[in-house]
């Protein structure tokens, strides 16, 4: 492990001045994100050549955070401040995603067993909380039997329920998008259909960070989210559990979700965000931070 001063700036970082040109108030979220970045420590690990990249935010209870598919860090732009306040806020890139080197793989175990090796490799490896986010929160399921002192898990919109969902609207390929502007708007369209439920609530910022993670990813999610396993994986864990999504979450039926993965469950706990969408940490972030902060200190 290699703590990195520097705050982070590598040569995926300098992709967003080209990114932010092309959004309208693309400059100051760009501000935002450079500014969250200064705030934080960054470490690498390294596994068998690959490196993983950390950002460390705060002090506290340690909380680890899982990004989701076609992800990274800023999948928790909204987020991190509120809960460093309080917590020593852990933000990874996954392999396969963001600035970290490539997965050894192509499925889920053999992303976990390189996330738990890289975890080895982290300073002050004690007790924490892990939350997730979509894939993400597959991910982080399976991650909180697999990694030492693990206290409790916070899951939003977590994907590998397997059942029904409810998206109604195609994603289009951004990958197609002649120039800047063709991207900006391709991303604003798939932002729209299966990440945030009110358009107004699409800024800047959210396009931004949905952007450059999307540019990044190079793990594909879709049919391990898919595929199931989320049940098994909570009942693996056996410990306190969260499991929270936004009232209008495309990827699932929520209350058929939490019915059969919270209810009648001890030290399950289930929450709907009113008025959310799939990114409910983004959309509803401060009902969401106040439900994190509330759940991380019982």
């Amino acid at each position: 492990m290699v703590e990195v001063t520097s705050g982070g700036a590598t040569d995926v970082e300098t992709d967003f001045a080209a990114e932010a040109d092309a959004i309208v108030g693309g400059a100051e979220a760009a501000a935002v994100v450079d500014r969250l970045a200064s705030e934080a420590r960054f470490f690498l690990t390294d596994v068998d050549g690959a490196q993983m990249v950390w950002r460390r935010f705060g002090s506290g209870p340690a909380v680890l955070l899982v990004h989701g598919g076609h992800g990274n860090w800023l999948h928790w732009v909204r987020n991190i401040e509120a809960l460093a306040a309080h917590h020593t806020v852990w933000a990874p890139d996954m392999p396969g995603y963001g600035e970290s080197g490539d997965a050894p793989g192509a499925e889920l175990p053999v992303l976990v067993a390189a996330l738990v090796a890289h975890y080895a490799q982290l300073p002050d490896t004690g007790e924490i909380d892990v939350v997730g986010f979509s894939f993400g929160g597959l991910t982080a399921s399976h991650l909180a039997s697999a990694l030492p002192q693990v206290r409790r898990l916070a899951l939003l919109g977590p994907g590998g329920h397997a059942g029904p969902r409810r998206q109604q609207r195609a994603l289009v390929d951004w990958r197609q998008a002649a120039d800047a502007e063709a991207l900006a708007v391709a991303m604003r369209h798939n932002v729209e259909a299966f990440m945030i439920s009110d358009p107004a609530r699409i800024d800047a910022l959210a396009l931004l960070a949905y952007t450059d993670a999307c540019r990044h990813a190079r793990f594909r999610s879709k049919h391990i989210s898919r595929a199931g396993g989320l049940a098994d994986a909570l009942d693996r864990f056996g410990g306190p559990v969260l499991v929270a999504y936004g009232e209008n979450d495309v990827t699932a039926e929520p209350e058929r979700v939490l019915e059969r993965l919270v209810a009648k469950r001890a030290g399950r706990e289930a929450a709907i965000v009113p008025g959310a969408g799939h990114w409910v940490q983004y959309e509803a972030h401060a009902a969401v931070n106040a439900l994190l902060l509330d759940w991380l200190a019982r």
